[in-house]
């Protein structure tokens, strides 16, 4: 394959265009869970948003249908996600190869756990950027997670014509 083949991709067609009432849908869900989030974590005074939550949104608002949205792998992949950060974080300290390790083994462990939520992938860098305590895994990866899943379980059965989720 020459180099120009290379940079062509592959001649698999682009995606639908969504319409407009799933992107006004995917919009409002999303705004409306990190409200909920971030308020809850205002009133409670705990951390309760990660960044990775965004990526969430993208997915249990846009995509709702797809594996990676379901609420087992939105909870247990932030959670594994976060654990995984910490234990490396913990255990080799803030190094670049231990964040490396750390990224590879969460990706590993979503995938033979079949937990795989992307955005959950970048938690144990969040991890090695902040450097939090052992309580991360509870304020803000558990508890931010649950309350997400919650607000997307209410606002996808009542916007949408399909059931959510599709498992647990």
């Amino acid at each position: 394959m020459s180099f120009i083949e290379f940079k062509k991709g592959g001649s698999a067609a682009t995606a639908a265009a969504p319409s407009w009432k799933n992107i006004a849908l995917a919009w409002l869900g999303g705004a409306l869970a990190i409200a909920v989030i971030a308020k809850t974590g205002e009133w409670a005074s705990l951390p309760l948003i990660l960044g990775s939550f965004g990526a969430s949104c993208v997915l249990v608002f846009g995509f709702p249908d797809l594996p990676f949205s379901q609420p087992r792998n939105v909870l247990i992949g932030h959670l594994l996600s976060s654990f995984i950060g910490l234990v490396f974080l913990k255990l080799l300290g803030a190094h670049w190869w231990a964040l490396a390790l750390a990224v590879g083994t969460a990706i590993s462990a979503m995938m033979w756990t079949r937990t795989v939520h992307p955005p959950a992938g970048s938690n144990p860098v969040i991890v090695f950027l902040s450097q939090p305590s052992w309580s991360f895994l509870w304020f803000p990866t558990l508890t931010g997670a649950l309350l997400l899943v919650v607000v997307a379980l209410a606002y996808n059965n009542v916007t949408r014509g399909t059931k959510y989720p599709k498992y647990w």
